[in-house]
């Protein structure tokens, strides 16, 4: 089985590489800079928008970061990254991937719908979009219940990279979890793989 992540360890390729930690299987990472490289014809062959991650599996190509994360998790059960009970455990996979980031990223980049067509968004508004993971957090140990999951991977993601850089509100239920999560050791592995290919100054 051949594993190939397309990645840049500026990018939201950093959940992809932690996601294949955790399944502990080997893989091939081909790092892409920015730009030119991101869209040549071969590359936008496996992914038109041109950028990463990409994972290719076996010549399947998986592309989205929750994608990678449910994909993997599924492919690999023997990882143990699948609850029971998968409920709450698409619920806030996809809820992060695309309610939460809409929010998030919009606010980021200035951009508020108008109170009056607020309902025209998935998310509703910033504030309610982070008051409901607030509540996913707060549930249980982990976002699907009481064992880490490949969710966790992707919504833990957006917890530490939202704490760090303020995009997220520092609540005590979002520390907490977070606190949980951010020295597993794929993690760590993972983040390590990357910062050794960020370029030095």
């Amino acid at each position: 089985m051949a594993l190939t992540l397309y990645t840049n360890p500026m990018s939201r390729g950093r959940i992809a590489r932690w996601m294949l930690e955790e399944i502990g299987q080997p893989y091939e990472t081909i790092v892409l800079d920015y730009g030119p490289a991101m869209q040549t014809p071969d590359y936008l062959a496996i992914n038109p928008m041109g950028k990463v991650p990409v994972l290719v599996h076996d010549g399947r190509v998986v592309s989205e970061c929750a994608a990678i994360c449910a994909y993997l998790a599924d492919a690999f059960p023997q990882a143990g990254l699948l609850p029971d009970d998968r409920s709450a455990y698409f619920r806030w996979l996809f809820f992060a991937a695309g309610p939460l980031e809409a929010a998030v990223t919009n606010k980021a980049v200035g951009l508020e719908a108008p109170a009056e067509r607020r309902q025209m968004l998935g998310y509703g508004n910033y504030d309610l979009a982070c008051k409901a993971l607030d509540f996913a957090v707060s549930q249980a140990p982990f976002i699907a219940g009481d064992s880490f999951s490949a969710a966790d991977v992707y919504v833990g993601s957006q917890v530490g990279w939202g704490l760090q850089f303020g995009t997220l509100p520092e609540t005590e239920a979002l520390a907490r979890y977070w606190a949980r999560i951010k020295d597993r050791p794929a993690r760590l592995k993972a983040d390590a793989a990357d910062n050794a290919l960020v370029p030095k100054e």
